[in-house]
């Protein structure tokens, strides 16, 4: 079975034949093998956004951030990272309309911080929701928007960043299970157990 062929696991986001044509390894077979060049590309990411660098909010909150997160996440991998996806998936915004509403949710984000109109966390959390809500990308959306939400905490609110229930949440798994529960629950305004899971 070529990688083409499987399935994503529940709750991630299913490519296109074009966009799995975007691939960068050709020796990659297996989800598994994907899911391990993935997550050692992501590492990277994590590392140089979350240690020994300092970012302010005004670079943070700007789209061509957001992107370059995006691409140093996954730009080993996959030729698409950083790019805004240009197909409807079964969750999401229309594609064409991904721009501008990002730039609407960082001018959002800006007025909460400024205004102080919720709680660091739930500032956080509702922008990490909003950016999976929204879909930027053809896939990794979930894991892009916690790395964000990660470096919100840190380099704007200058507190430690979530713990995502100390779990890698892309596998199946009962937190996984938790975390998509939580989603659910953010989609109908309600944030607390989103907020609760983050920092569980």
């Amino acid at each position: 079975m070529g990688l083409k062929d499987m399935k994503p696991v529940k709750g991630q986001t299913a490519l296109s034949e074009e966009e799995m044509e975007g691939l960068l390894i050709s020796t990659i077979t297996t989800q598994e093998e994907l899911d391990e060049f993935e997550q050692l590309n992501i590492q990277k990411a994590v590392e140089w956004y979350l240690i020994g660098r300092k970012f302010k909010a005004d670079k943070i909150l700007t789209e061509d951030f957001i992107i370059g997160v995006h691409k140093r996440m996954l730009g080993d991998v996959w030729s698409w990272a950083g790019q805004f996806r240009n197909s409807e998936k079964t969750i999401g915004i229309a594609w064409h309309q991904v721009s501008v509403r990002l730039r609407q949710l960082l001018d959002d984000c800006k007025f909460w911080i400024n205004n102080k109109t919720y709680s660091d966390e739930e500032i956080t959390i509702r922008f990490k929701h909003e950016m999976v809500a929204i879909h930027l990308f053809p896939n990794g959306n979930g894991r892009h928007s916690r790395l964000m939400a990660d470096i919100v905490m840190k380099h704007i609110f200058e507190k430690p960043k979530f713990t995502w229930g100390h779990k890698d949440l892309a596998n199946k798994s009962k937190t996984r299970k938790d975390y998509i529960k939580a989603l659910k629950k953010a989609d109908n305004s309600d944030f607390i157990d989103l907020i609760d899971f983050a920092q569980s």
